[in-house]
Formats: C-alpha cells, structure tokens, sequence
C-alpha cells in the first residue's frame, strides 16, 4: 500500500530512517501505512505496520515520527495495525536499490499462496539463491539464519569472499 506524501509533515515522516537499517526509510520499508494529517487541528495519525510483531525498532520509529510531526507543528498520534501483515513485497524499488548499494542483499518477491495469507507454507525442492550485494556472484553460502536483525540472515560469498546480510523475504 503507497502512502500519498502531499504535506510538508507528511513527508517528513515518509523520510525517518529505519532504526536497524538506516539506508531505508521507513516508507520505502513499507511499514508506513498512512499518514491521516489534519491541517485544522493541526494532528496527525500515522499508521504503522512492523515487519513482524516483537520489532524491537517499532518504539524509537513511534517516537521519532512524534518528534517529526512536532518539529512541523503537529501532534501525532502513532497507531500500529498487525493485520494485515507486513511483507517485503511492499518495499520500493527505490529501497531495495538502497539497500543493495549499502551491501545488504535485497530479498525478491514473496511468492504462492504463503504471500496472500492463503494457505501453508510450500516446500521448494530448489536452491535458495542469493546474489552478492557486492560481485554479483551468486555463489553464496548462508552462515547463520539469523543476522544483526531477526529480519537478516548472514552469508558468504564464495567468489569474494566477503560476507554481507541478506534481507529474507517475508
């Protein structure tokens, strides 16, 4: 779902960065799900969805899009919805471009009947292929399951040897 960025506060809250992975704005995450801005009474009610439901980030994100909206004369109300569930398929091309330039691995899309909701999780009988944010190669080997974050895992690239997170799809 896009959030229309039409006012100055509104677009000062599209533009706070993800507390874990700075290089991504929380819009181009995906996690901003409206901004409602009241130019009457000067309020603001921001709806936020975190990329899964314990997201240690989602306090600090609530808080500084308050102090956003406050630097431009606004009180804000932050509203968290679970439902539905965040997914990588609602982020941007511009973040995954940001992400890849940082070197983090972006993921692809969420695919079949685990990305509706709809049904259990397929079992894919094919290699899991990711390729190097750095080289490109797609000779790359998963070291842990669980990076920096809950929502990363680290890996390897056997070409450059470089290790580097990559952003599961989810």
């Amino acid at each position: 779902m896009a959030v229309a960025v039409e006012s100055p506060v509104a677009q000062a809250i599209s533009r706070i960065p993800d507390p874990e992975v700075p290089v991504i704005t929380i819009a181009e995450l995906g996690i901003l799900r409206d901004v409602d801005v009241d130019e009457q009474t000067h309020t603001v009610v921001v709806t936020i969805t975190p990329t899964y439901s314990g997201c240690p980030a989602m306090e600090a994100i609530a808080s500084r899009i308050v102090f956003e909206a406050r630097e431009q004369g606004y009180a804000a109300d932050v509203r968290t919805q679970l439902s539905p569930a965040w997914t990588t398929d609602w982020m941007t091309d511009e973040g995954r471009a940001a992400l890849q330039r940082f070197g983090i691995a972006p993921p692809g899309p969420v695919s079949g009947s685990e990305a509706e909701g709809r049904g259990p999780v397929a079992v894919r009988l094919q290699r899991h292929v990711v390729a190097c944010p750095r080289c490109g190669s797609t000779d790359t080997t998963e070291i842990a399951h669980f990076g920096s974050t809950a929502c990363k895992a680290l890996r390897r690239c056997s070409a450059c040897l470089e290790p580097f997170d990559e952003f599961k799809a989810i």
